[in-house]
């Protein structure tokens, strides 16, 4: 297949909540529809509830996000939200060269606060958020990465690599609670850890990068049958990047920290925020219910066109 040529991908995936006692009345919103632009084309998106909600709507958010909210008024034991996905996705960064990109300081001036100068939409991708606030370690790590002068897209992969080279992926040794700080000082955590960590060292640094989530096609050992419901949803960091060759770019740099690479054809893109708290799948308010258990599965396939 040619390099320009897109891989096309499908996705399941199931979200099931069991509750001890019934929940009486539930609110929740899901952010699972896989955006749609130049790199990535949204094919078929289906996203069905159990038990039948008895309201539903679907809108963008501040971040062009697609979000759907529902209702359920019936007492219910069980909640089951499938969504599948077909999507076409391209090489963003064919013919990057790194040293072409605006260097560091010039980014960081550019998203500094001047009186009267025109607002750059960027920035509000500069502040710290809920799950990533500004530390000075974070920035100090840093450092050696993004001198002033280094081509920003050359210091961020750098960055990149080193978090990979001095990070361990530890399944099951941090949730969503556990502060980057803790994650920086263990030297492990799971792909949304080191998304956040990521996240931490560029804002600190004064640069501009958002949280994305989305999921990941991953390849079966040889020999072995591909595992169904065995992946999990994937998160990466984009890096506002002004100066990006590459026909598909855009001004934003993706980068997965836990892979060690630029996101491609593999990637598929859901949603991105300041971090994690803006793009869960699945989030809601219940009355009742007692205790819960969560079971999540998530299948990406190929269909065709996938790079060997």
């Amino acid at each position: 297949m040619s390099a320009h040529d897109p891989t096309r991908l499908s996705v399941e995936h199931v979200t099931r909540y069991e509750y001890s006692h019934a929940v009486e009345m539930a609110h929740h919103v899901a952010c699972l529809r896989p955006l749609s632009d130049a790199a990535q084309t949204l094919r078929v998106f289906d996203m069905s509830v159990s038990p039948l909600p008895t309201q539903h709507s679907t809108r963008r958010d501040a971040f062009g996000n697609s979000r759907a909210y529902f209702a359920i008024n019936a007492p219910h034991t069980e909640l089951t939200v499938r969504a599948r996905s077909e999507v076409e996705v391209r090489e963003r960064y064919l013919g990057l060269d790194p040293g072409t990109t605006l260097h560091v300081a010039g980014v960081r001036e550019r998203l500094s606060y001047r009186a009267h100068a025109p607002f750059e939409a960027a920035s509000e991708f500069a502040y710290a958020s809920p799950y990533v606030p500004l530390h000075e370690a974070l920035r100090d790590y840093a450092t050696p990465s993004l001198h002033p002068s280094r081509p920003l897209a050359e210091g961020v992969i750098e960055l990149m690599r080193r978090i990979h080279r001095d990070f361990r992926y530890a399944p099951s040794t941090t949730d969503i609670s556990t502060p980057i700080l803790e994650v920086f000082e263990r030297r492990q955590g799971v792909c949304q850890d080191f998304a956040h960590l990521m996240l931490g060292c560029l804002r600190a640094s004064g640069l501009s990068a958002r949280y994305v989530s989305g999921y990941l096609l991953t390849q079966p050992q040889p020999g072995q049958a591909r595992l169904v419901g065995a992946d999990a949803s994937h998160a990466w960091v984009s890096v506002w990047c002004p100066g990006l060759s590459g026909e598909l770019a855009g001004e934003w740099l993706d980068l997965d920290p836990t892979n060690d690479c630029l996101p491609g054809r593999q990637h598929i893109r859901v949603a991105h925020g300041r971090d994690f708290g803006d793009v869960t799948p699945l989030r809601g308010v219940i009355r009742g219910g007692g205790a819960h258990t969560l079971l999540v599965h998530v299948t990406t396939l190929p269909l065709e066109g996938v790079p060997a």
